[in-house]
């Protein structure tokens, strides 16, 4: 198998989508639910405004204990600006910004428009496939 030219062979584009304005206890049901680590956080206009990760999760999830009460919004709790991957970034440098970042997935973007998600297991698959 060669290796694909950009990454738009390897984003999963059924991963979960939240929006800012989406209560904090509805997005982690949905995190939870799908198994997802993290979810991009997207617009009207399907621009990537963030992303919100089980960990992004947890300040919200402890005042819910302490409290009896879910408060906030995604748009609360969420990583803004976060670093994403062009869609026509090579596998290889993709595989390079894995090493050189803790992430275990980047949003991919084309232009601004969110694209999907590459995650850590998806390219290390693409190189076991590659042989």
């Amino acid at each position: 198998m060669s290796a694909p030219e950009t990454l738009r062979a390897l984003v999963r584009t059924d991963t979960p989508l939240l929006t800012p304005e989406m209560p904090i206890r509805r997005a982690v049901a949905i995190l939870l639910q799908e198994q997802a680590t993290a979810a991009a956080v997207i617009d009207d206009s399907g621009i990537l405004r963030g992303i919100l990760s089980q960990k992004d999760c947890f300040r919200p999830a402890l005042n819910a204990g302490y409290y009896q009460e879910w408060k906030g919004a995604v748009g609360d709790f969420m990583t803004p600006n976060a670093m994403t991957l062009s869609v026509s970034l090579d596998i290889i440098s993709a595989a390079k910004a894995f090493l050189e970042h803790s992430y275990r997935l980047f949003p991919v973007v084309d232009g601004e428009e969110f694209v999907g998600m590459l995650g850590r297991s998806d390219v290390l698959a693409h190189f076991v496939e590659m042989g």
